[in-house]
């Protein structure tokens, strides 16, 4: 359950920055923020005035939302004719969240609120959630502790002649065994995934996932992760996966083989790790994200493999949290410095076409002295 005092400080910062943007309040829609503020993830609208006390409106469950709510103002939903009543009447410019929104909800509310201005206060939104409390980095914490033991089996079960997705399914298997919600929320329009559990010239099969590897899937319609292919011998096996416990994700990858991989694969994953404790090193406040990419990308470039760096993925780390795309992303054009208490997924890898994909991932938090990692699990690779 969230603790009271923690929704309420979420929703005191969410405030500062609304009265800063000439704001009256804002309208909480999309389930995984109304969770962030509230601790339920029933279907809900939330009211946020700059001034006064929050209001949680429920389409259902009713019932549900009351008991876990950390919001003491909880309504069934109003009819329509009522809703313009229940926000006040001099809140005039009101903050939502554009970049999940669709235009029918949009019209939906707009019209229920007719005179009203609404702007768009993504940006702050996500720029919140990407500092997490010290209640929140205890949560993946202990989200890291689940999965590494996880991922700690698999040399058991992973056996010559399995399919890639029969790897993936005795993994996810235990995952849900272990309590991980078994779906992972993306914020960006049109991303999904399970996650991948691919080898050789299968992880390196080009696709519409929006990240360094996306593996041949089981179908063209459900292009990404694992396929029915053969996990063949002297190549990198990939298991790339996050695990929500109790809504909180980390992410991590770990590479397997069975016989051995060539001098190439190899001098790729130990440039991987060379990237991976430089930017353990140095994710401290401060440094921006773009100057952490260029530094991984150029460490990439001098072992003379920046043309295999990240394959068609343009960064090295992204936010991670109650989404798996959260901020901060380590990429080019992210000018923004880190902050104390964020927490990002770093994951350099390369991506060799007709060969395969190599490299390493873990979940760190940024501390003010190099990082805290989450997910504690050796790194090497497992030869089997």
């Amino acid at each position: 359950m969230l603790p009271r005092m923690e929704s309420e400080q979420r929703m005191d910062r969410l405030r500062q920055r609304l009265a800063g943007l000439g704001l009256d309040g804002a309208l909480i829609l999309y389930p995984v923020d109304v969770y962030y503020f509230t601790g339920t993830r029933q279907n809900s609208a939330l009211w946020v005035p700059v001034d006064g006390s929050p209001l949680l409106m429920v389409r259902k469950s009713y019932d549900r939302a009351l008991k876990e709510s950390s919001v003491t103002d909880v309504r069934p939903f109003p009819p329509s004719r009522e809703f313009a009543s229940l926000i006040n009447g001099n809140a005039r410019r009101i903050g939502l969240t554009f970049d999940v929104l669709p235009v029918q909800h949009y019209n939906f509310y707009a019209g229920l609120l007719k005179g009203r201005e609404f702007a768009d206060i993504s940006p702050v939104n996500r720029e919140l959630r990407s500092v997490k409390s010290l209640w929140e980095l205890e949560q993946m914490r202990m989200s890291g502790v689940r999965l590494a033991e996880v991922f700690g089996k698999i040399p058991g079960f992973l056996r010559p002649g399995m399919r890639e997705i029969d790897l993936a399914a005795e993994l996810e298997y235990r995952l849900r065994k272990a309590g991980s919600s078994g779906r992972f929320s993306m914020r960006a329009f049109g991303q999904e995934i399970v996650g991948l559990a691919v080898a050789g010239e299968s992880a390196a099969e080009s696709g519409c996932f929006d990240g360094p590897i996306t593996g041949r899937g089981l179908s063209i319609a459900s292009p990404y992760g694992s396929s029915p292919g053969i996990i063949e011998g002297n190549v990198p096996i990939i298991v790339d996966y996050a695990g929500s416990f109790d809504g909180y994700m980390v992410d991590m990858t770990r590479i397997f083989a069975f016989g051995n991989l060539s001098p190439e694969l190899e001098k790729a994953f130990d440039v991987a790790m060379d990237i991976q404790a430089w930017l353990e090193d140095n994710l401290t406040p401060g440094p921006t994200c773009e100057e952490l990419y260029e530094g991984a990308a150029r460490m990439a470039e001098q072992a003379g493999l920046g043309t295999y760096f990240m394959g068609p993925a343009k960064f090295v780390g992204h936010g991670v949290g109650l989404e798996l795309d959260e901020l901060p992303v380590l990429a080019r054009g992210f000018g923004n410095p880190l902050e104390a208490g964020q927490t990002i997924a770093i994951e350099p890898k390369f991506v060799f076409p007709g060969q395969g994909a190599i490299g390493i991932e873990n979940t760190c938090a940024v501390t003010d002295a190099k990082s805290e990692r989450l997910t504690k699990l050796p790194d090497e690779v497992i030869y089997l």
